[in-house]
């Protein structure tokens, strides 16, 4: 009797990523793999294309006979947004030809158990592995990772550990400078729409937003503050709700990209000129916040060097040469942000 289940939805292919990136799957397949003479146009598009779907590469077939292979893998579970996960890609895959590694995708089922998450990354044959958030901070998953030999970088980690390595940038230093800019600008009603709480970076980020209110003597008022999961579905609930008060903010900082573009469109829908009406702000800088309009100005989070880091430190620690040793990145990175300025914000209408 067949096993097949025709009820159940069959995995993505390389050629599935390959027809919604517009590519040949021989393209597709040498993005993915870090080949040259594949423009930096294509690897955002096949990157966009694996998160979309949640592609996992079949990493036996890269096996070569009689020759062993460099092998890490990047993985994700479903908080992770896809434009998060295709900048993580981008940076990986820079690194990667240069290291002659092999990346692959290991997708997390949020239903699974650490020992099934730990053996099914044992199955793929990894050498090390690539946590970006909230995954690097279950401890118990990093521990059977490094039970089973396998090395571990994290990602934007809730707090540095002298046992595991990792690469970060200053979220609460971040959210603090996108709040003072915009009281600075003369905002009083500044409206946060936070991240999920899954992720201790949403965290760090409200407390910035804290921070920069009290040193500027301004009241928390909770009612501006909203949650939602970093998804652009919930940035739409969250600015409804806070544009449908009877005083609305004047300004709304969102803890992404997704999340602010969002608030942008129910400003756009309730006919609410921004930057005129309304400032609006993100965070991390991924390619939505210079597509939409007016285009947004956001804080600036490495997240494709921070992985490009991250790969890096993994391969020095994995198969050293002499150049790595000389020059080998230190155990924890700390990346600088960036402020970046463009056309969502602007003073508050006169008499607000």
């Amino acid at each position: 009797m067949s096993r097949h289940d025709p009820s159940r939805p069959k995995p993505p292919t390389l050629h599935d990523v390959a027809q919604r990136a517009g590519v040949s799957a021989m393209t597709a397949s040498r993005a993915l793999n870090g080949k040259p003479r594949v423009s930096a146009e294509t690897r955002e598009a096949v990157a966009a294309a694996v998160a979309e779907l949640g592609y996992v590469p079949n990493t036996s077939a890269r096996m070569l006979a009689g020759r062993t292979v460099r092998r890490i893998a990047l993985l994700h579970g479903g908080a992770t947004t896809s434009a998060y996960l295709g900048e993580l890609l981008l940076g990986a895959l820079d690194e990667a030809p240069a290291r002659n590694v092999h990346l692959t995708v290991e997708q997390c089922p949020d239903r699974a158990t650490m020992p099934e998450l730990v053996a099914q990354i044992v199955e793929a044959h990894v050498a090390g592995v690539i946590l970006p958030p909230p995954l690097c901070d279950r401890a118990e998953l990093v521990e059977g990772l490094t039970a089973a030999g396998i090395a571990v970088v994290a990602i934007a980690p809730d707090r540095e550990s002298e046992a595991l390595a990792s690469v970060s940038t200053d979220d609460r230093g971040a959210a603090y400078e996108m709040t003072r800019h915009l009281i600075e600008l003369g905002h009083r009603r500044i409206a946060l729409i936070e991240g999920t709480s899954r992720h201790r970076s949403s965290t760090r980020r409200r407390h910035g937003y804290v921070d920069a209110l009290r040193d500027h003597d301004m009241v928390l008022e909770q009612d501006l503050i909203e949650a939602g999961d970093f998804s652009y579905r919930s940035g739409l609930i969250a600015a409804e709700r806070l544009l449908g008060r009877a005083e609305r903010p004047t300004a709304i900082f969102a803890c992404n990209d997704d999340m602010a573009a969002a608030a942008v469109t129910i400003a756009h829908q309730m006919k609410i000129s921004v930057p005129g009406e309304l400032s609006i702000c993100g965070f991390d800088d991924t390619p939505l916040a210079d597509a939409i309009w007016p285009r947004l100005t956001t804080i600036r989070q490495p997240i494709k060097e921070m992985s490009r880091k991250a790969m890096a430190i993994l391969c020095t620690r994995l198969w050293p040469d002499g150049q790595d040793e000389a020059s080998a990145d230190p155990e924890h990175l700390r990346l600088p942000f960036e402020l970046r300025r463009r056309q969502s914000d602007a003073v508050p209408p006169i008499g607000q």
